[in-house]
């Protein structure tokens, strides 16, 4: 398996490199959160640590599920419950706690791998829901086979409700992982961003606000 180490600690990058390759995994080993971007599509899993020296590992971690269903196993130092909820909200698939035993990290591995490929999270992701097309991987919408001009925001908030069409989706899913954040003034740019959105795909029945929840994307789920 191809796996994308982002740790800017060499003794730690060291130890999970002697690991990795033991146990047949090939290991491409990053410092910094904007080489996760730039790599991550050669890869078939993730380690992130959060303490990257460049950008927060949150961010890095919101900004590639913007794009990328790539499966994301956190190994940080912090484990406070914030951090922690706040990585699972924002997409990880695991969170681990430094120090880790290896034993435990490889079959957290195993495990996340196998959920990935029962989702087939590598193949290419269409929602399709009337005749609006929500291309996730391309970031391209078209509404009855005309393209659909979107912001980078509304396609963001887009992409959120669209990969669970006919789910009913928070309001603050919504909010951690486009802004990462939840307070009173991002949510407010929220809704300005929703207006804008249902004003632009033209179909009012295919992006409901659920009242006091939040929102869904499609038909009902049966």
């Amino acid at each position: 398996m191809q796996i994308l180490l982002a740790e800017d600690d060499d003794g730690v990058a060291g130890a999970l490199l002697e690991v990795l390759y033991d146990h047949g995994h090939v290991t491409r080993r990053v410092r910094h959160g904007q080489s996760v971007l730039t790599y991550h599509r050669s890869a078939d899993l993730l380690l992130l640590d959060l303490g990257l020296p460049d950008v927060d590992g949150l961010d890095v971690l919101r900004s590639l599920r913007a794009v990328s269903e790539l499966p994301v196993v956190v190994l940080t130092a912090r484990g406070d419950e914030w951090s922690v909820v706040r990585g699972l909200r924002l997409g990880a698939d695991d969170y681990l706690v430094k120090p880790v035993r290896l034993a435990e990290l490889l079959a957290r591995i195993d495990a996340v791998t196998r959920r990935a490929a029962a989702r087939g999270d590598r193949a290419a992701r269409t929602v399709r829901a009337g005749d609006v097309e929500v291309d996730l991987d391309a970031r391209r919408v078209l509404a009855d086979g005309t393209a659909v001009e979107l912001t980078t925001k509304e396609f963001d908030i887009l992409a959120v409700l669209a990969a669970r069409a006919g789910t009913a989706v928070s309001r603050e899913q919504v909010l951690d992982e486009v802004w990462g954040d939840a307070r009173h003034g991002v949510s407010r740019s929220l809704d300005v961003h929703l207006t804008q959105l249902r004003a632009k795909l033209s179909r009012p029945e295919l992006l409901t606000t659920i009242r006091g929840f939040g929102y869904r994307f499609g038909d009902r789920a049966a």
